[in-house]
């Protein structure tokens, strides 16, 4: 069994609670889509965080520029930079995957107040964690994205990577769709939000999944710490999946104030 396959065996349970998950069944119509979404939208968030982390890390983007020690390394991480920070919108316009999500939102009529201001404090030059504090984001909210900001606060590319890879969540676009086609049904359209799951799904399998995989493989070589480091970060990124899903749930069935 090579490390790849020994960290997807490894994450399988968590996978398969994410995939499970009551969060789903509880997605019964477009008042509860739009709920997801509201926390949804801090781990499109700082999965965007990771990816410029890994950039940085992995390329030169200061001035004067030096040659990257790795150039493959380089290429897989500008590769999916494009992709995700300058993709096409539906509108053929450049436009980054959280962008597109921001847009998806307010064509539905999710409330996009809270992530706003939380760019906002950023903006003024408040930490993350702080920033999160004031806009009072739910505890499953802050000890995601605080999970992921330690992971990037070490600096180890190959953790970094590992969460970028394996953290990401199984969505199950297709329930997604399912959903939107129903609201089509009914003369409700949410083309944005359409468009969105479709190129996720797309770029995910053609492209961006196999290219992680390869950038992990190639940051973690032969050392056995790395491979075992990069593990136990998969783990804990989907832990905190996990327990964000289960907030989704709570409040998608009243039990949590959004």
């Amino acid at each position: 069994m090579n490390h790849i396959d020994r960290i997807q065996k490894s994450i399988l349970p968590q996978r398969e609670k994410l995939a499970s998950h009551s969060m789903y069944a509880s997605l019964e119509d477009m008042e509860d889509v739009k709920t997801f979404m509201e926390w949804h939208v801090f781990a499109v968030w700082d999965f965007m965080s990771l990816l410029k982390s890994l950039q940085r890390k992995l390329t030169c983007v200061e001035v004067p520029w030096i040659p990257a020690k790795n150039a493959k390394l380089g290429r897989f991480i500008n590769e999916i930079v494009h992709g995700e920070e300058s993709d096409i919108n539906e509108m053929g316009e450049p436009k980054s995957h959280f962008e597109m999500y921001l847009d998806a939102m307010e064509e539905c009529g999710a409330d996009t107040s809270r992530i706003q201001l939380f760019l906002k404090k950023l903006r003024g030059g408040d930490s993350v964690k702080l920033a999160l504090e004031k806009i009072k984001a739910p505890k499953s909210v802050q000890d995601f994205v605080n999970g992921t900001f330690e992971i990037i606060k070490g600096g180890k590319p190959h953790e970094i990577a590992s969460a970028f890879t394996f953290g990401r969540e199984d969505i199950i676009p297709d329930m997604f769709i399912g959903i939107l086609k129903e609201a089509e049904a009914k003369g409700q359209g949410w083309p944005k939000l359409k468009y969105y799951f479709e190129r996720h799904i797309e770029l995910d399998g053609d492209e961006h999944g196999p290219l992680s995989l390869e950038m992990v493989q190639e940051l973690c070589g032969n050392d056995t710490v790395k491979w075992q480091q990069a593990e136990y970060t998969a783990n804990k990124c989907l832990d905190l999946r996990i327990a964000l899903w289960n907030g989704v749930a709570k409040s998608i069935d009243g039990e949590l104030v959004k």
